[in-house]
């Protein structure tokens, strides 16, 4: 009897949900619609795409994570106490380093200075150490079709996934990314990756995972394309009196407010400020007890477009200094 009751007790289990085992993407009218449509614009085999679909797994990781961005549940302390480390600025001198041909020939290119590059893929991947874990297909469509506030923009990605991997012999159902599907050393997501990735190494392939040349040079066209200004400085401190100033805060990342105006909002300059005209975008770093305040020119707003973040901007710029400070005495000592 006993051994009956734990048959029939197994059968209980397997037979509570039995949709569970079955459920898939491919249940979706939204996701056959997808697939018929985009078989159709792009020539894309239907049955090629209908098998990667069925085979993909829900992220509730991915969903759970895209909710609690870093720079959301951080203040400035904490946010730089992340990327502005030790083993980081000792890992991007020997980065440097072991590329400083290639970051050379990078900036000869696209005028962007080594520093800049260096410190990007190091806040991005770690130097490589960190590329994503999660399946960059099954995220794609997980926040696709289930993230309701930017459902359109992860259906772009998605497609532009699809597009990049035929174009680039990839297989789509093993390549892992972050959360968001951002991808290799330099973290472009797809639609960057095919805009912005460029064959440094000239091999015949763009290869942001294994090719350090690809990924400085990728970088380095992306900040080039997005406005970067050769020789021109990116951002710097400034201190606030009053409330006016908090007006300023609201124009966003984009540098919009005269330099000479800026006084009138209760912002001083400080006499080793490296710009006196032009315009700047004031900002706000919140730490524990306090706030800090920089004015970001025209470059700083270049690196906001590879993170909508002004910590993300600031942690780049300052790993960026740090490194390029102590360039000379590591290159000596080694």
């Amino acid at each position: 009897m006993r051994k009956l009751s734990a048959i029939v007790l197994a059968l209980c289990i397997f037979t509570v949900n039995p949709g569970a085992a079955s459920e898939s993407y491919l249940d979706l009218a939204e996701v056959r619609s997808f697939i018929d449509d985009f078989s159709k614009r792009h020539q894309y085999p239907k049955s090629f795409l209908t098998a990667l679909i069925g085979d993909v797994e829900k992220q509730v990781q991915v969903l759970d994570a895209i909710q609690r961005p870093a720079e959301k549940k951080k203040n400035w302390r904490e946010y730089r106490e992340i990327f502005i480390t030790e083993k980081r600025i000792n890992e991007g001198l020997q980065f440097w380093a072991e590329n400083a041909v290639i970051l050379e020939a990078a900036e000869q290119q696209f005028g962007i200075p080594p520093e800049i590059v260096v410190a990007i893929i190091g806040v991005e991947s770690f130097y490589g150490r960190f590329k994503g874990r999660y399946p960059v297909l099954d995220s794609l469509v997980t926040l696709g079709f289930e993230y309701e506030p930017r459902k359109k923009f992860f259906r772009s990605e998605l497609e532009h996934f699809l597009l990049l991997t035929k174009e680039e012999a990839l297989d789509p159902s093993t390549i892992k990314g972050s959360y968001a599907g951002a991808m290799g050393k330099s973290q472009f997501i797809s639609s960057s990756y095919r805009r912005y990735a460029v064959d440094f190494d000239e091999n015949g392939k763009r290869d942001l995972w294994d090719s350090n040349a690809d990924a400085i040079g990728s970088v380095a066209n992306y900040l080039k394309e997005h406005g970067w200004q050769a020789d021109q400085p990116v951002t710097f401190p400034v201190t606030v009196k009053g409330d006016r100033y908090k007006a300023l805060l609201k124009k966003g990342l984009k540098p919009a407010a005269p330099i000479i105006e800026l006084s009138q909002y209760g912002v001083k300059l400080r006499d080793d400020s490296p710009v006196k005209e032009g315009e700047v975008a004031l900002l706000e770093f919140k730490k524990d007890n306090s706030s800090e305040y920089w004015v970001g020119l025209n470059n700083f707003y270049v690196i906001t477009r590879y993170n909508h973040s002004s910590m993300y901007a600031m942690a780049v710029y300052q790993l960026s200094q740090q490194v390029k400070q102590d360039f000379k005495d590591y290159v000596a000592q080694n």
